[in-house]
C-alpha cells in the first residue's frame, strides 16, 4: 500500500529542450547585432596592389582615419565618430602605447584627402611615438588604370 510519503524515483535525464530554444535565440539575436557593431569612418580608400600586413593577434591596430574634409578620426578612446585634434589623438595614442609598446598603427585616408593631411597624419602619428606606420588601402582589382 503506497504512501504520501514513499520515495520516488530519480529522473536521471536532462531536459535540453529548454537549453536548445535560448541557445537559438540567442543566435538570432547576436545574428542581427553583429552587423550593427561594425564602427567607422566613411573614407573612399585608395586602390593599391599591396600584400596584407599581419598584425599580432594579441594588439589590436591603431587605425586614424582621414575623410575627406581633412578630419581626423582616432579608433581609441570615447568619441570615436567624432573628429579629434591633433593634441586629442597624440594624448589617446600616448596611453595606448604605454601599456601596449608595440601597438601597430595605420593610416586610413580617404583618396580624395591632399597628399598634404596625409603626412600631416602622419606627423601627428609620430609625436605620439609610433615607430612604424602602414597605410590602409582596397584592393587593385577594380581601380581604373590610366594609360
Amino acid at each position: 500500500m503506497p504512501t504520501a510519503l514513499q520515495k520516488r524515483k530519480l529522473m536521471g535525464e536532462i531536459n535540453v529542450v529548454p537549453m536548445i530554444d535560448i541557445m537559438l535565440v540567442l543566435l538570432v539575436v547576436f545574428m542581427i547585432t553583429a552587423p550593427l557593431l561594425t564602427q567607422g569612418i566613411e573614407v573612399d580608400l585608395p586602390k593599391a596592389n599591396a600584400k596584407p600586413i599581419e598584425t599580432p593577434p594579441d594588439h589590436d591596430p591603431l587605425v586614424l582615419s582621414v575623410d575627406a574634409e581633412g578630419n581626423f578620426y582616432i579608433n581609441a578612446g570615447s568619441g570615436k565618430e567624432e573628429p579629434q585634434t591633433g593634441a586629442e589623438i597624440v594624448r589617446r595614442i600616448g596611453i595606448v602605447l604605454g601599456e601596449k609598446p608595440n601597438t601597430p598603427m595605420f593610416v586610413k585616408a580617404d583618396r580624395a584627402v591632399p597628399y598634404g593631411n596625409v603626412v600631416g597624419a602622419m606627423v601627428v602619428l609620430q609625436q605620439a611615438g609610433a615607430q612604424n606606420i602602414g597605410f590602409i588601402t582596397d584592393p587593385l582589382d577594380s581601380y581604373p588604370i590610366p594609360e
